[in-house]
């Protein structure tokens, strides 16, 4: 049995994401999809005493553009450490995930989104001990056909079981997975329990730097697949 899950990069993902990717054997980051303008794959949430904030890196106007294709300058890497180090160094954990961090945003320079966002989410893995293979789609021939592609993709890396997040539901052909053979799970991301959490009330769906900062190596308590 291989399980398999393929989704769109996103900056600094909230915790759900680096479930999805625990709870798989190989993990295909989706970049040859078209970037959505206001969308996860360049922005996240932060918690700040003024309430929640966006962090968002720039990258133009133009959204007709694959997002492995999207590209920008490295200025906003120390603008962006910046606000994290205002709003986090009270944290219990920050300065320990500041020496995991800080090197990324003040010592790489990044020009491409894919290739930023592809190695946060591996630094935050090898923090959290996440062994699951990452590649990314252009490792493999892609087909046509929304859910086609996905069950290509599927075969292509030997996977038996194909986990995907529940907005995928819109548009997923669950019949096509059925005659390929391929069992199609949906995740859950109901029933995560609260951390202990700076700036008022407590909120889930930031950025899972808010988790490691204020709980470290402890955060694995607060996720569900993730040990």
């Amino acid at each position: 049995m291989k399980k398999v899950a393929i989704l769109q990069s996103n900056y600094i993902p909230w915790k759900g994401y680096f479930d999805m990717i625990a709870a798989v054997d190989e993990f295909i980051l989706y970049d040859d999809m078209q970037f959505t303008k206001n969308d996860w794959r360049n922005r996240n949430l932060i918690k700040t005493p003024q309430g929640i904030q966006w962090l968002s890196i720039p990258v133009g106007q133009n959204i007709n553009r694959r997002i492995r294709d999207v590209t920008m300058d490295s200025k906003w890497q120390p603008i962006h450490w910046k606000t994290l180090t205002q709003n986090y160094r009270r944290a219990s954990c920050f300065r320990e995930v500041a020496e995991l961090l800080e090197p990324l945003y003040l010592e790489l320079s990044f020009n491409n989104l894919s290739q930023a966002n592809r190695r946060f989410i591996e630094a935050i893995c090898s923090y959290l001990s996440i062994q699951t293979t990452i590649s990314n789609s252009w490792d493999y021939h892609l087909k046509e056909g929304k859910t086609e592609r996905l069950t290509d993709i599927c075969m292509q890396t030997g996977g038996t079981e194909y986990i995907s997040g529940p907005a995928a539901k819109d548009y997923v052909n669950e019949k096509i997975f059925a005659d390929m053979g391929i069992k199609l799970t949906w995740f859950d991301y109901a029933g995560y329990p609260e951390y202990p959490q700076l700036w008022g009330e407590f909120t889930h769906g930031v950025t899972i730097l808010d988790l490691l900062f204020n709980c470290g190596k402890d955060s694995p308590r607060y996720m569900k697949y993730v040990q």
